[in-house]
């Protein structure tokens, strides 16, 4: 044992000398990232103090312009601005095609052309930078070039042309010549500490010219920014030497500062930690309470079962569900409350489930329970797995939903239902009566033709036998009665639908339904100034209908279809009756009725409501043909809908059920 307290020792002086040399480290790296900051904001502000030096001197130049009309004027105001700024050497002042009109010099330095080549390359280069100003419209700077002084010694000059303009015209240039080593002494020097040097570099590193650094430590830092000019680029460099961080005050700052986290940390997780066992009581507390609430009002009961199938868990709604206690249900694997004729059933099941050979339905699946009292009574019941926070299962959770008072309530909402179907047959009586004046009217409009005639030929003189008019006579009376029949027929088949007795069915000829309502068609046809045309598919088969129905809705579909067109500017008035095998089904058993119209089309709101009773478009409808020839149709086993006729009108179409014994030859 001791040799573990001894590691334990061990490890703690390790990690507090760890920690100790971490400080440290930390601490100079901060003291050498805070030396880093400063030089980097000292080498900036040099950098910002040349350039606002070079752009004052620029100002300078150009201001020499004034006294372009007295040479000696420009001339001594020139000398006078070599003297205040010691980093120009030379000003120059060329017309147009750089010839030298005036200059002057600085009385500090002397500059020493060696030979004829080197002052015809300057003159090359000055012309090449004047030129570029020119086209750059603006002060131009020449790359930095080693210039001889007087007495052997030399220096890196850099060269800046500016344009001339004189009301706003060309008029020469203005040169001056700087020295790199005038730049820094003149701006940089005056604010450099002993322990700093700075210098101009070119981009590869080539030192140009530098001052200050006579004083060098142990540790250098260097910060360099760029001194981007038009037509040259400078990088300005400054080091700076310094100690190595001092290491004891390092130590004491490091030692106290993380004694003083490590006290404060310690209480901060004493703090946090009573919180959080006081949060954690208080919340379980919470959550008993919650589930206790939960488990008294749920009216769905619970049950639990592990892996074995035994029950671990109940609550009091499933206990007042089945009428037994928790104690007389936890631990057993056979539910009292199983059916004695069922259980059996329900042993195989669960065995299955809990061995995953049944799979759970997500919607749930019904069964029989029995109260303890011997009731049966039907259960909905849903079932989950349990998985611990570890993802481990360990049993299965159900839920339970006594279904009684539902299937009940089905059972009424079933009679409630047929009630509501008789008392909707009963309301139709008033609508029926209201079709019978509404189908009615155009056969006996047409009795009433045929009669009139008739009682006209018999009010002439007697006539033969062999009379043409007396055959037309007989033609008229034998329509009257046919006409007279069929209202017997309508009314005879409204009543029928309306004391809901069985209708009586044949096969018939799509071609005998046609022609059993083209007479009434063509005679309001012909008041409406319409066409009516056919198109029958041959060999059709015959319809099992009651052919006085589908004839109504035959008429009622073409006497919509004629007043569709019934307006004063349409030409095209064509009514077509069609009759094919439907494209639908299978094997053509199911034949299509459709009546197109030339009319306006029906819009988006009217077909909303098309089928709607009571809702109609015109004013002296009723509204009640297209809803009562819709129920006719489906009675039968078919459909009634609508579809646009390209390029105009509408066209409807039924289907009824084909008889394959009939069939058209």
């Amino acid at each position: 044992m001791a040799w573990k307290r001894w590691s334990l020792w061990t490890l703690l002086v390790a990690l507090v000398v760890s920690m100790l040399v971490t400080m440290v480290w930390l601490a100079g790296r901060y003291e050498a990232s805070q030396v880093q900051e400063k030089l980097e904001r000292d080498t900036a502000n040099a950098v910002g103090d040349v350039r606002t030096a070079l752009g004052r001197n620029l100002q300078d130049l150009l201001a020499l312009n004034v006294y372009s009309d007295n040479h000696e004027a420009w001339h001594a105001h020139a000398a006078e601005l070599l003297q205040m700024r010691r980093d120009l050497m030379r000003i120059e002042w060329r017309n147009k095609n750089m010839r030298m009109i005036a200059h002057a010099e600085t009385p500090y330095r002397t500059l020493l052309l060696d030979d004829e080549t080197q002052a015809m390359d300057l003159h090359s280069s000055e012309s090449l930078l004047c030129s570029q100003a020119r086209r750059f419209n603006g002060p131009f700077y020449s790359p930095s070039r080693f210039q001889l002084l007087g007495e052997g010694l030399g220096t890196e000059t850099m060269q800046v042309c500016m344009p001339l303009t004189e009301n706003g015209h060309f008029i020469g240039y203005v040169l001056g010549t700087y020295s790199l080593q005038g730049i820094l002494m003149a701006q940089v020097a005056k604010a450099l500490p002993r322990t700093q040097e700075v210098s101009f570099t070119e981009p590869d590193g080539t030192r140009l010219a530098m001052v200050g650094a006579a004083w060098r430590g142990s540790r250098m830092f260097t910060a360099q920014q760029l001194l981007d000019l038009p037509g040259n680029t400078l990088v300005l460099r400054m080091d700076s030497w310094h100690h190595a961080p001092s290491v004891f005050p390092n130590v004491m700052t490091a030692l106290v500062t993380a004694m003083s986290i490590a006290l404060v940390s310690v209480v901060v997780v004493l703090v946090r930690d009573n919180r959080r066992r006081l949060r954690a009581e208080r919340d379980l507390g919470d959550a008993l309470a919650f589930r206790k609430a939960m488990e008294d009002s749920l009216v769905t009961g619970m049950r639990a079962r592990d892996l074995q199938g035994r029950i671990t868990y109940v609550n009091p709604a499933f206990c007042n569900m089945v009428g037994f206690s928790a104690t007389e249900l936890l631990g057993l694997d056979v539910a009292p409350y199983w059916p004695p004729e069922l259980a059996q059933e329900y042993v195989n099941r669960r065995d299955q489930r809990l061995a995953g050979l049944l799979p759970t339905p997500r919607q749930g699946h019904e069964s029989v329970f029995m109260r303890k009292d011997g009731s049966r009574f039907p259960v909905l019941i849903f079932e989950a797995p349990l998985i611990t926070a570890q993802g481990l299962h360990t049993g299965w959770m159900s839920a339970f939903v006594d279904i009684s008072e539902q299937r009940r309530m089905e059972d009424v909402s079933r009679a409630s239902h047929e009630r509501l179907q008789a008392t909707a047959r009963l309301a139709t009586v008033g609508e029926m009566a209201s079709m019978l004046s509404h189908e009615l009217t155009q056969p006996l409009a047409a009795i009433s033709s045929y009669a009139t005639g008739s009682l006209n030929m018999l009010g002439h003189q007697e006539i033969s036998p062999e009379d043409e008019r007396f055959k037309d006579l007989h033609m008229a009376m034998k329509r009257i009665s046919l006409q007279a029949d069929r209202a017997g027929k309508v009314i005879k088949s409204v009543r029928d639908f309306v004391r809901r007795r069985d209708k009586s069915r044949e096969a018939v000829q799509a071609i005998e339904l046609i022609d059993a309502v083209m007479p009434l068609v063509n005679l309001q046809a012909h008041k409406l100034n319409v066409s009516v045309q056919l198109e029958l598919e041959p060999a059709l088969p015959g319809v099992l209908c009651d052919a006085t129905m589908v004839e109504q809705v035959l008429l009622n579909l073409a006497r919509n279809g004629m007043q569709a067109m019934d307006v004063p500017d349409l030409k095209n008035r064509v009514l077509t009756l069609r009759v094919r095998r439907s494209s639908e089904g299978d094997n053509g058993r199911w034949v299509e009725f459709s009546v197109l119209d030339c009319g306006s089309g029906i819009s988006q709101e009217v077909a909303e409501l098309l089928f709607t009773p009571f809702f109609t478009t015109r004013s002296e409808g009723m509204g009640l043909g297209l809803s009562l020839c819709r129920t006719v149709v489906e009675q039968h086993g078919g459909h009634l809908d609508y579809r646009p006729h390209l390029p105009q009108g509408t066209e409807f179409f039924f289907t009824l059920p084909a008889d394959s014994e009939l069939t058209e030859n």
